[in-house]
Order: structure tokens, then sequence, then C-alpha cells
């Protein structure tokens, strides 16, 4: 990367000491960006298609004008890929590989390409096999950048455990290197993230699927906030999760997956979570909290069905959700 590369950058970015190329002084972290929405529509690796939908029924439900509205300075880049769900193989462990990398990889380079022109990427998804590809665009910009995984599930589920060979349920397993496919290998690290980079909110421990108590337990320092703790005190399992990356990390990925939500409230998510997770509203807090996060680099929503919502009703709770918490954090110091 030269030099003058690398500066443009780090004006939008914290880098951490030592980063090829960035003169010291950087690290404040700057407010009001550019962002970009960037439509990743996949359901590539998901349990059916409909999320492929997503980007459009959010710019339709008002998404982007309702950002601009809030003050904030909006591209609308389009979508940057579009890959429908298909049936694989009934044996397959890791279903539709080829092409959920596929997506991933045009995800990566967009997103690192936005970084570099200065812009803040907010990507639309999608299902979250896309928050890999993310991942590992923010990381050839910064290596050590963590991420705030706020999701219903753990998606710790690997090849070797999982009964279903969704690949949407491996993405942190896969992120950690406890899965071995491809998108293990999408970024400039193996393993893209340590355990003290990472922050899991929201998940259903109860999940026998994504979860794997085992494993938590093998890594205490990986940052956990089970759902039950999230309806307990949002915002406090949201500040704490931020300060523990923050001794580790410059830059984090915030990703935001609508199962976080209890069905009972939101019926828009992929695959339902009736009963767990928490109210709209306190989601919406959570996502405030993670996306004034200092350093943040990227912004990643995913799993919304369109398909569930004939009537619109649901999207439009939804974005006005999401636009309320991203400006508010964006617009606030």
């Amino acid at each position: 990367m030269r030099r003058g590369q690398a500066t443009a950058i780090a004006a939008h970015l914290r880098i951490g000491p030592g980063w090829p190329g960035v003169p010291s002084g950087y690290g404040r972290v700057v407010r009001n960006r550019r962002v970009a929405v960037l439509g990743v529509a996949s359901s590539a690796g998901t349990h059916h298609a409909g999320q492929e939908r997503a980007p459009a029924a959010l710019r339709a439900a008002g998404l982007v004008d309702r950002l601009r509205a809030g003050g904030i300075d909006v591209e609308d880049r389009g979508d940057v890929v579009h890959e429908v769900f298909v049936a694989d193989e009934m044996a397959s462990r890791a279903r539709n590989l080829r092409a959920v990398v596929r997506v991933a990889r045009t995800a990566a380079d967009v997103v690192a390409d936005t970084l570099a022109g200065g812009a803040l990427p907010l990507v639309l998804g999608g299902d979250c096999t896309i928050t890999l590809g993310v991942v590992a665009g923010v990381q050839r910009i910064d290596p050590a950048a963590g991420l705030l995984y706020f999701d219903g599930d753990a998606d710790l589920s690997t090849p070797g455990t999982t009964s279903s060979g969704v690949l949407d349920a491996m993405g942190i397993a896969h992120l950690l290197g406890l899965a071995d496919t491809e998108l293990a290998g999408l970024g400039p690290r193996t393993p893209a993230l340590d355990d003290h980079s990472i922050a899991l909110i929201g998940y259903d421990g109860s999940d026998v699927e994504s979860f794997s108590g085992t494993t938590l337990a093998a890594r205490p320092d990986l940052v956990a906030f089970a759902d039950h703790e999230v309806r307990s005190d949002p915002e406090r399992c949201a500040r704490d999760a931020v300060a523990a990356l923050r001794r580790w990390t410059t830059n984090v990925i915030v990703h935001f997956d609508v199962d976080a939500v209890d069905s009972r409230d939101l019926p828009l998510a992929n695959y339902p979570h009736y009963g767990t997770g928490v109210a709209l509203a306190d989601a919406a807090r959570v996502l405030s909290v993670l996306c004034a996060a200092p350093g943040l680099a990227a912004i990643v929503l995913t799993e919304v069905n369109p398909s569930y919502d004939p009537t619109g009703r649901q999207l439009a709770r939804y974005v006005d959700a999401v636009v309320t918490a991203i400006t508010h954090a964006l617009t606030t110091s």
C-alpha cells in the first residue's frame, strides 16, 4: 500500500501504531462520514431463497432516503452481487460453498475499495455469510480489526458438527478457525479473528445447531452476552462489548442480524426466532451503541426476508429502528 493511500484511509479509520505507511498522529474518530450503501443480495448460504430480495426491499422502504433526511451523506452504489439459493446435494456438509465464497470475495473487494475511497460501508444483506467477506475487506486495511456480532445465533456450527450443512450457521466458526473451508481464508490472516477481537451479542444459548457451550468455555477471552443478558440491560451489554474490544482492536465491524429480535415482535428473520432475542426497541438501543464505537469501519445488516412481510409494515418498523440507531450514532459525538 502506498503512503498516500494509507494516509487517506487512516483519516477515516483508527489505524493502530506501527501500521505500515501511516504517519503518527492519527486515531481520532471521524463523525459525519460519507456512507456508501452496498447491496449484497445473496441467499446462497442459507436455508432457502428470499434474502436476496432484501436490499431492494430496504431501499423501497426508505432506508437510504431516511438516512439522508437524518443528515447522513449517503451514496447508494446499488447491488454489487446477486446470488439466489439453490438446493445442494442432500449429504453436503457445506451447502453451496462455491457460490457463498464467490459472494464473500466480491463483498471483500468492494468493502476494501470503499474504505480506500474514504467512505463507511453500509452493507445490506443477504445472509450472514456476507459478513465473512466484509471482515476480510476491512482487514485488508487493518488486519487487527474486530467484530461486534449482534445476532440471534452464535454461528459456531462447523462442517463436522452440522446437521443441516447451512453455512449461514458457521460464520463465527470460520472466523475463529474452527471450520476449515475456503471461507476461512478470505482475508490476510488465518484465523481471521482472535478470541479477544470478537464479541457475540444476543445469541440463543439453547440452540443446539449453532451454539457450543464447550467452545465458549474453552475460550475465556471471547466476549459473549446471551440473549437473556441483553434483554436484562441492552445498553450495558453493548457498552461492555465495545469496551472489551477497545482493549485489543482499533477498528470494528458491526454486524446486525434481524434474528436477534424476537420474531413475536418482528417476524422478518429468514429463520424465525420466536421467544428468544430482544424486542425491536431494545435492538435499536444496542445497535446505536455499537455503531457509535470508536473506529467504526463497516456496518452489515443481514437476514431480512421480505417474503414474510407482504404488507411492508414490518419492513417499515425495521427501517425506522435501524435508521434511528445509525443516524444517532453517526451524528452524535
